[in-house]
């Protein structure tokens, strides 16, 4: 996941970043290319403590909203690429299928994120669950996931509550 950051400096201190799609998220370095190292561990820890405080993690916002908000103006913008798929949660491996031009397609946006072909495929369908139905699924973008909730191969989907088969 790639998160814009903003760096300032005052005479005598550090770089200070501030990461604004993650509020209270900050870091500092010595030298610029220190601060954009910090400012990754910072983002990694921070999404993690979310996680595990079961809390999800915030939506972005692009980074012309960012910069037009009047706090940040005398920043400057980078880009810190973070892979969250593999902060707090248990691994575990799985075996897809996919058609082989979709599995290109992923690669190449993995290799221009930043991301491992997992990490990305594991974005992409935490992305889509939240888009289409997190308001059905609660829990289900932390640490602890409902457990009634849970995939099973093979199994037919549940009926919605109220709702009785041939009526």
């Amino acid at each position: 996941m790639r998160f814009p950051i903003v760096i300032h400096k005052d005479a005598g201190s550090a770089y200070g970043v501030t990461v604004p799609d993650l509020p209270g998220c900050f870091s500092a370095g010595d030298t610029l290319d220190e601060a954009i190292e910090s400012a990754s561990e910072a983002i990694a820890c921070h999404i993690e403590r979310l996680l595990m405080d079961g809390e999800p993690v915030p939506a972005r916002a692009s980074l012309e909203q960012h910069q037009g908000n009047e706090d940040y103006r005398d920043g400057v913008w980078a880009i810190v690429a973070v892979d969250i798929s593999k902060l707090s949660s248990k691994t575990k491996r799985i075996n897809i299928t996919l058609p082989e031009r979709v599995l290109a397609i992923v690669d190449q946006a993995a290799v221009r994120e930043g991301q491992s072909r997992s990490g990305l495929l594991a974005r992409a369908a935490l992305s889509y669950v939240q888009r289409q139905s997190a308001r059905d699924l609660p829990g289900l973008l932390t640490d602890r996931p409902d457990a009634s909730q849970a995939y099973r191969a093979g199994a037919a989907p549940r009926a919605r509550r109220g709702w009785k088969g041939g009526e």
